[in-house]
């Protein structure tokens, strides 16, 4: 039989067929083909309207300078400490700096990028750049009063050439303004020069001008700053590689060699920070020691004309050759302790100022703690420049300064006690010698002691004269911290958008968004559509009979005679296939008991009863019609009148007349009979119980070839249960896009319980957008 080989052929599919999943999705081709044609569309005005942004990058060496020792010519400034610059503690902080609002602040400064210049035409306007017609130098703005024109849209202006020398300026409120260049134009929030740009090369028959907008240098560096991006080439170095995007490939290029340059003016700053402080105490004790070194030298003028002395040495010349060597110890313990006493004054008067390094104190500890207490200061002072202080790593670093200053404090009274005991020791080795030359004159011991006074101040006068030299140059030499390896560059080619990557996207998202509407749609149906969802939920339990396709608008309802319509031929396969399910079981010599009944009502059960009895009639089957659906009767519908006096429910209240009293003539076709409902009986399932019942299934059956019942909802009434056991087949309508697809469950229970006779389904009201095999027969 053909519903059984195909029943076997679907049944061995147990794996998914592709073909029949791709046909699924080509029934929907023209949805596809418009979204791909959108999201092309949609994809070329995206690449069309988009400023494309590029990216340039550079790199650069930080020098470390704490592992990095003098060389060449600078080797003469080792001790004082002059090539010394910041040191950070580790390679992030350097990263962070130059990641910094601050140093952005001040490129964007330099390079005055808080004007914006556009060209007048085009969609989008873009920006020129340098390639502007007229610049823009920047006098005097004022922050405040520009955030209030950005608000209010009142922070551009158009120019417009007149002649060689004048320009024409529109205000936003479309007030014209003539401007000199060369001028000072002053507006609110601005004062500016406009100047010719000598690189502008103009266009034939294009109008000479520049759209110009101000911005905030704030907000301008924070977006610098969103677009930057700073990271460590390797671990192990110190090589760092600085890039950005930017919409200009020119400015891109600029903003990183802006960058670089505040980045190692900055650490220049830092560098000579040390020596300005440091020159400035040494001029202070110069111009102490200047008015000493006076005091002393009038005291010996005074005391040589007092005493008429000239050449004492001579004379002493023997005892003084074996105390010189006392003396010059003296000397150096005096010049120690007087430097040591100047830095102790100078601990106690300054709390975070930067101690002067190597005065030429001999102590190579103490000078290592003023090195360490000068880098910790600065990279405290540094941090403060974006932080509070009570930012952590500031509070860190403040306990570390008064930690090291402490620790300078002591090691210099330690140093003092130590030289004062020294000096005393040399004092009483003085006073041995001084008893060999008591029968000097009392002149010559003052003269002595005058002159040793004025011997240690032009000693510790001239070598902070020499001090002050080496500071001076060291001023003077400056070296970048941060080593250029690759001068800033942008690529030729734009980052984005890039056209390959967004004609495949529009293209995905062409395909996926039918796709996706497709399966959302399927997802969220809960009716059941097509034969293959009847038959993965009944799992072949009840086979498919028949499909019948939706009726369009103007379609008749009833199949005609000799018609060829796609309805006829659907109903022309259903009676072919029934003659293979009930051909052989029904009793030879007696007619076939097909019943009809769906789930619930507006399945059309009648429609396929009339149509059914149409295409049996016209191949000359003589047919009845019975109404079982005693409730809500249908069938008076397609006759064109109204219910009937008699009927099913009359006949089965008790009357006597017999059953062809209440059979009619159908005016469809003459091969077609009807046994009407009757009117509605207020007991349709006390009726429906009736014996009667049986014996008026039989008579049909020995009197027409076909009865077809239109029976009630089997879901919400028990009639059709009640008479099942008559039907040769039951036709179990599913109306495609209607019936829900719980309703399944119901189904194959009854089913398996026996409660409907031979069962089929039949698939009623199917689109052709929801049929994989279609309905194109070509002869239609």
């Amino acid at each position: 039989m053909a519903i059984e080989k195909e029943e076997y052929y679907t049944s061995e599919r147990e794996l998914p067929d592709f073909r029949e999943l791709l046909d699924s999705y080509l029934r929907y081709w023209p949805m596809f083909l418009i979204s791909i044609v959108i999201a092309l569309v949609v994809g070329l005005l995206y690449l069309r309207f988009t400023i494309p942004t590029y990216a340039a990058s550079t790199s650069v060496i930080i020098e470390n300078e704490k592992s990095k020792g003098p060389s060449g010519d600078a080797s003469a400034f080792a001790d004082l400490g002059l090539l010394k610059g910041l040191s950070t503690s580790s390679i992030e902080n350097e990263l962070g700096l130059l990641r910094s609002k601050r140093l952005m602040v001040n490129a964007v400064k330099a390079l005055q990028l808080q004007v914006l210049y556009y060209d007048q035409e085009g969609f989008p306007r873009r920006e020129v750049y340098k390639q502007s017609p007229y610049l823009l130098r920047i006098m005097r703005m004022d922050e405040k009063v520009l955030e209030k024109a950005v608000q209010g849209e009142s922070n551009f202006f158009s120019l417009q050439k007149m002649d060689s020398s004048r320009v024409e300026i529109t205000l936003f409120d479309e007030k014209k303004l003539v401007g000199e260049l060369g001028d000072v134009i002053q507006l609110d929030f601005v004062d500016f020069v406009i100047e010719a740009n000598e690189d502008f090369v103009p266009e034939p028959d294009k109008p000479v001008g520049v759209d110009i907008k101000f911005v905030s240098v704030e907000s301008l560096a924070s977006r610098h700053i969103a677009n930057l991006g700073v990271e460590l080439v390797d671990e192990n170095s110190t090589l760092i590689r600085v890039n950005i995007v930017d919409e200009v490939r020119e400015r891109a290029e600029d903003i990183l060699n802006q960058l670089i340059f505040e980045y190692n003016q900055e650490a220049i700053e830092d560098k000579n920070l040390i020596a300005r402080n440091s020159a400035f105490f040494i001029d202070e004790r110069l111009s102490i020691i200047n008015s000493e070194l006076d005091s002393v030298e009038s005291g010996k003028e005074e005391f040589k004309t007092s005493n008429r002395l000239t050449d004492i040495d001579a004379e002493s010349s023997l005892i003084i050759q074996n105390a010189s060597e006392y003396e010059k110890q003296q000397q150096e313990v005096s010049t120690q302790l007087e430097l040591t006493n100047a830095m102790i004054e100078h601990l106690r008067t300054n709390d975070f100022n930067l101690l002067p390094t190597n005065l030429g104190i001999d102590e190579s500890g103490t000078n290592a703690l003023i090195d360490e207490f000068n880098s910790t200061l600065l990279e405290r002072n540094r941090l403060l420049n974006g932080a509070t202080e009570k930012n952590p790593l500031v509070v860190r670093l403040t306990d570390q300064v008064q930690q090291i200053k402490s620790n300078i404090r002591a090691s210099l009274e330690r140093r003092r006690i130590n030289l004062r005991i020294a000096g005393d020791n040399l004092s009483r080795q003085a006073g041995i010698l001084g008893s060999q030359i008591s029968e000097v004159p009392s002149q010559e011991r003052q003269f002595r002691g005058i002159e040793r006074q004025q011997n240690i101040k032009e000693a510790l006068y001239l070598f902070l004269l020499q001090k002050r030299e080496e500071n001076s140059l060291a001023l003077a030499v400056t070296a970048p911290k941060a080593k250029l390896v690759d001068a800033a560059h942008a690529n030729v080619v734009p980052i984005s958008p890039n056209n390959k990557i967004v004609i495949a996207v529009s293209l995905l998202l062409g395909l996926f968004i039918p796709f996706l509407s497709i399966n959302i749609k399927r997802l969220l149906d809960n009716k059941i559509r097509t034969r293959e969802e009847i038959r993965r939920a009944a799992a072949m339990q009840i086979p498919l009979v028949a499909e019948i396709p939706h009726i369009t608008a103007g379609e008749s309802l009833v199949v005609g005679a000799n018609e060829r319509s796609l309805i006829a031929e659907s109903f022309n396969i259903l009676s072919a296939n029934l003659n293979y399910i009930i051909g052989g079981q029904a009793t030879a010599g007696k007619g076939k008991c097909i019943y009809v009944t769906s789930s619930t009502q507006g399945e059309g059960k009648t429609f396929t009863v009339v149509n059914l009895a149409m295409t049996l009639a016209q191949t000359g089957k003589s047919v009845v019609v019975i109404g079982a659906d005693l409730r809500n009767p249908q069938l008076q519908r397609y006759e064109g009148g109204g219910l009937s006096a008699k009927g099913l429910s009359t006949y089965l209240a008790g009357s006597d007349s017999a059953i062809d009293d209440f059979i009619e003539d159908s005016k469809l076709h003459e091969n077609l009979k009807l046994f009407p409902s009757g009117p509605v009986p207020p007991n349709p399932v006390q009726l429906l119980q009736n014996e009667k019942l049986g014996y008026m299934f039989k008579e049909l059956k020995n009197s027409f070839d076909y009865v077809i019942v239109d029976t009630a909802p089997s879901m919400i009434l028990a009639d059709t249960f009640l008479i099942s056991e008559y039907a040769d087949l039951t036709l179990y309508l599913i109306r495609a896009g209607h019936t829900k697809k719980k309703v399944m469950e119901f189904i194959l229970d009854i089913n398996a319980h026996g409660k409907l006779k031979n069962m089929g389904f039949l698939l009623n009201d199917v689109k052709m957008s929801d049929s994989n095999y279609g309905y194109q027969y070509g002869y239609v």
